[in-house]
């Protein structure tokens, strides 16, 4: 366009651009500070930091000069701003001329799979952020049997380990990493672990432990709990049908006496105790998951709530000891 100067030809611009992205850079070019422009944008300073690391690889170019003291648009970045803003307007305005007659928003439907849970605490805290939209809990405990319902619009958003499922479901789903959960291990009051304040793995050689084994909803539970017991001794449970209800529990685990991998928020059930794990500590990884392509202001909520959660309780801070599959890690470090 006339008075313009286009973005030079020989950079490998990509064939798609997440408007994340420039909603990112544009924050950072406007507050020409990365903590403010995180707070403005609800998100982690680190997390910011990645993203403006990602357009920059994108488009090929440096976006801005950062020292202690100042950050410098370069630029490259002044010759961004004007696009970056009018492709924002314009993608704004596509979601106001889809947006339902008179304003209305439908209830977004939010799986978080058992009272209590690190889930909860989320919904609660994003309910609280976002009174104007309408959150609905559903329970649908596990992941697996969660994103099918999600692909297909009969689930909006849910919670768990987003390296558990099939990559070609991954591939249909957005993520962001809300937790690293400490496992535990639900014991009968009388089993002779019961007595020690935390469960060293080591202690755990030659039982037998359930983690939902046959139970097709939950496969990625079972999963992690696979590559927690390899060369460690430790026995998966084989198939059993799912105690539903605090007296099933108590009614299964004193016939069967099996120990039960949890986390260690897992409700507290009669005739049971539960023990952290330790040596090292197992981390379930917690995803908040939802369908690619959903926009809804509960989303947004949902992460600005996660996102604070998470800064004020130290949740995705690892312990000095801590454990999580190597295929988690991955898609961690590939995501970032």
């Amino acid at each position: 366009m006339p008075g313009q100067h286009p973005l030079p030809d020989h950079r490998p611009f990509p064939g798609h651009l997440d408007p994340r992205l420039l909603r990112a850079f544009l924050a950072v070019a406007e507050e020409l500070h990365f903590t403010r422009a995180a707070a403005r944008l609800y998100v982690a300073q680190q997390s910011l930091s990645r993203d403006i690391r990602r357009l920059e690889r994108e488009l090929g170019a440096e976006l801005f000069v950062r020292t202690t003291r100042q950050v410098t648009p370069t630029l490259d970045a002044e010759r961004l701003l004007p696009y970056a803003r009018r492709v924002l307007e314009a993608h704004d305005a596509l979601l106001d001329a889809f947006a339902r007659p008179g304003g209305e928003e439908r209830p977004l439907l939010v799986d978080v799979n058992t009272p209590g849970l690190v889930s909860s605490r989320i919904l609660d805290r994003a309910r609280e952020l976002a009174p104007g939209s309408e959150l609905m809990a559903r329970y649908e405990t596990g992941l697996t049997g969660a994103a099918a319902d999600l692909l297909v619009g009969r689930l909006d958003v849910s919670f768990g380990r987003f390296a558990g499922l099939d990559p070609a479901v991954r591939a249909r789903l957005e993520h962001r990493l809300v937790r690293y959960e400490p496992m535990a291990v639900v014991l009968p009051e009388d089993h002779h672990l019961a007595a020690l304040d935390a469960v060293p793995l080591a202690a755990l050689a030659g039982e037998t432990v359930y983690a939902g084994a046959g139970n097709p909803r939950t496969l990625e539970w079972t999963d992690l709990a696979r590559h927690l017991f390899e060369g460690r001794g430790i026995r998966l449970a084989s198939p059993a049908p799912v105690a539903v209800g605090p007296e099933e529990f108590r009614r299964i685990m004193a016939k069967w006496r099996t120990p039960v991998l949890a986390v260690v928020e897992f409700p507290a059930m009669p005739g049971s105790v539960s023990r952290p794990l330790i040596d090292p500590v197992p981390l379930s990884p917690v995803s908040l998951v939802w369908r690619k392509g959903l926009v809804h202001p509960g989303i947004d909520a949902l992460i600005r709530a996660a996102v604070e959660l998470a800064s004020d309780e130290k949740w995705l801070l690892s312990p000095r000891r801590g454990w999580i599959p190597a295929t988690d890690a991955l898609i961690f470090m590939k995501r970032g």
